[in-house]
Parts: structure tokens; sequence; C-alpha cells
């Protein structure tokens, strides 16, 4: 495991939160940019992971209790692990209410990942 800095997805301007990385049309990436969306990009790669993701993204009210997404093909642990590198790669903050682990995206962080991937306009 590496011992460098990891940014968030996101970052706080004081005013709100802006990506961390700019589009990759704007100019090449920083080494801690690259290392940032890199990790964003491994922990979506699993397609479990991708799944899970997906699962909470598109519940109702953008959060999902981890008892409702959790059929994905793999044991409950196994679905805690990957929930626990999607929260690591800033892709799910979470809140245990009772028994219960409840996950969301924060739209934030989908408008960064689309901000990322974005093509500049054409004139």
């Amino acid at each position: 495991m590496s011992n460098a800095k990891v940014l968030p997805l996101l970052e706080s301007d004081g005013q709100g939160v802006v990506p961390c990385c700019p589009p990759l049309t704007e100019r090449p990436m920083t080494a801690e940019e690259a290392e940032t969306a890199a990790r964003m990009f491994k922990a979506l790669g699993d397609p479990v992971r991708l799944r899970l993701f997906s699962a909470v993204a598109s519940h109702e009210g953008g959060e999902a209790c981890v008892c409702d997404i959790s059929d994905v093909g793999v044991s409950q642990p196994t679905v805690s692990h990957h929930l626990k590198k999607l929260k690591e790669a800033g892709l799910l903050t979470s809140e245990r209410r009772g028994t219960w682990v409840y996950y969301r995206v924060e739209s934030s962080v989908l408008a960064a990942m689309g901000q990322l991937l974005t093509l500049p306009a054409v004139a």
C-alpha cells in the first residue's frame, strides 16, 4: 500500500465542494490528480462494486440501506468489503442507524465524475 497522500474526489473550497481533477481534455493531470482519479476508477472497475454503487445511486431518495442492496451474488462480508472500498475511494458516505448502515452517493460526486469525463464544447 502506498504512503502517498490520498486526495478526495471532491474538495471543499469554503463555499461548496469542487472536483479534485480537471476534465481529462483540459490539460494533463498532475501525479496527485491521476492518483485520485485512478483510485475512483479502480474502485468502480470491479463489477460487484459497480453494481453496488449503481444500486445506491439509483435508490429512491439517493440512499440505501445495506439490507436493500446486498443481493449481488456474493456473501455479506464480501458486500461489506466492497462497500468499504467504495467509501475509501470517496464514492460513498455512510451512516449507521440502529443495526443497519445506510449508504449515500452525494450528487457532487456524480457531478465530479461527469466533469472529469466531459468533452470540450465544440465551437
